[in-house]
């Protein structure tokens, strides 16, 4: 594997079940120059891929990781095998929880860690990952900068009357209200957008739909964001891959009258056992779903559940909008399923949706058609890219101070 020449900025997204990673030249225009990931953690199938400066540097291994630990330790084997970090400027890293105190990127100090420790239980999934990964790497690279970017930070700024619960008042000072997620992605698509389209089209009446194993739409006017479908925590919105989306507060009262179900039990279902795979009863991934639905029922009623959802997602957020002239696919259904789009956006021809079928079919970055009032488009999410532009203005902002 090549080394690098230029000093680089390491971007880390780390999820449930994987961690992603890219490499980042450390100047202005940020080229990437490695892309990797380590999937299936603690599952049958795990993997390590990467690919980057040739041919030679694409490679993908099955590998054996029973749990997360073994995981981040893999990584920092082949992060020195690489040698990809003998010139490592920084190191970004996407936190899926800020909570109340945290709505910019920010160095990782050991009170941040403790404050992310002390969060931990409002999403359990992510955070002690994303902390254990932090922390590794600072043992690792003891003298390099970390810097957290925080996927609730783009919803920080909501109005009130979308980000508060219906509960008692006493709770929001607990810092429990509405914080969204995928805010990285939501933060680079509407850059790339105005990239796209011009920043005059951007500033209008925007809905994105990120759309993959985790799945949230998001309302946006003149750049600002109106309203999400994610809430305290990522279980919240439209069905998921194992994520329930919205429930009735009550089922989980009535479970624990009738089955016992207690609160752990609860959580796990709605987390892991629900959304596609809990209607399906077979899979939680959506192209295995559209293989069997003409054979299966519960694969197509899987699939109706998810795009009726996510169709009233969007004619909800148009009506806070007060309409809508744009409409955004990304995450990995909605970049890669043509027939996903076609049938979330069949019946919202009333809100000015036209979509143009050979260009929904080849994956187009258009989809809609020239004479649509609404036009509907697709952009491929760079979560890392967006965690890299953070650490980047972060070095430079303190390179300001100390001259």
């Amino acid at each position: 594997m090549k080394r690098l020449a230029k000093p680089c900025i390491l971007a880390v997204n780390g999820g449930s079940s994987s961690i992603k990673f890219a490499f980042f030249e450390g100047n202005e225009s940020l080229k990437v120059v490695m892309r990797g990931s380590i999937n299936r953690i603690a599952q049958p199938g795990a993997t390590l891929r990467a690919s980057g400066l040739n041919g030679d540097d694409s490679f993908s291994r099955s590998v054996k990781i029973p749990s997360y630990r073994s995981a981040v330790d893999l990584f920092l084997s082949w992060l020195d095998e690489s040698g990809l970090c003998q010139s490592l400027l920084a190191i970004g890293h996407r936190i899926v929880q800020g909570g109340p105190n945290y709505s910019q990127p920010e160095i990782i100090t050991a009170a941040m860690i403790t404050d992310l420790q002390r969060m931990s239980s409002i999403d359990p999934e992510h955070l002690p990952n994303e902390i254990l990964l932090a922390q590794s790497l600072h043992q690792h690279f003891p003298g390099c900068p970390q810097v957290a970017c925080f996927d609730t930070a783009f919803h920080h700024d909501m109005p009130q009357v979308a980000k508060i619960l219906p509960i008692p008042r006493r709770y929001e000072k607990l810092g429990i209200h509405k914080y969204g997620f995928h805010g990285l992605s939501y933060e680079f698509l509407l850059k790339d957008l105005s990239r796209i389209v011009g920043s005059e089209v951007a500033q209008g009446r925007v809905i994105f739909a990120h759309l993959g194993s985790g799945a949230s739409l998001a309302a946006v006017k003149k750049g600002l964001p109106l309203d999400t479908s994610m809430s305290f925590t990522p279980t919240s919105g439209v069905p998921m891959s194992t994520r329930s989306g919205d429930l009735d507060p009550g089922l989980s009262w009535y479970l624990q009258q009738v089955e016992g179900l207690d609160g752990k039990a609860f959580h796990d279902m709605v987390n892991f056992k629900s959304g596609l795979l809990g209607i399906s009863e077979t899979s939680s991934d959506m192209e295995d779903l559209l293989k069997t639905e003409n054979q299966d029922h519960r694969a197509a009623e899987a699939i109706a559940v998810f795009c009726y959802q996510v169709k009233k997602c969007i004619g909800s957020f148009a009506t806070v909008l007060g309409g809508l002239d744009v409409l955004v696919f990304a995450g990995g259904i909605g970049e890669n399923s043509a027939p996903i789009r076609e049938r979330v956006c069949a019946g919202l021809e009333f809100l000015g949706i036209e979509m143009e079928e050979n260009q929904n079919n080849k994956n187009a970055t258009l989809l809609s058609k020239i004479s649509s009032r609404v036009a509907v488009y697709m952009i491929h999410t760079d979560e890392e890219g967006r965690i890299a532009e953070n650490v980047y203005q972060i070095l430079e902002l303190n390179k300001k101070k100390e001259t």
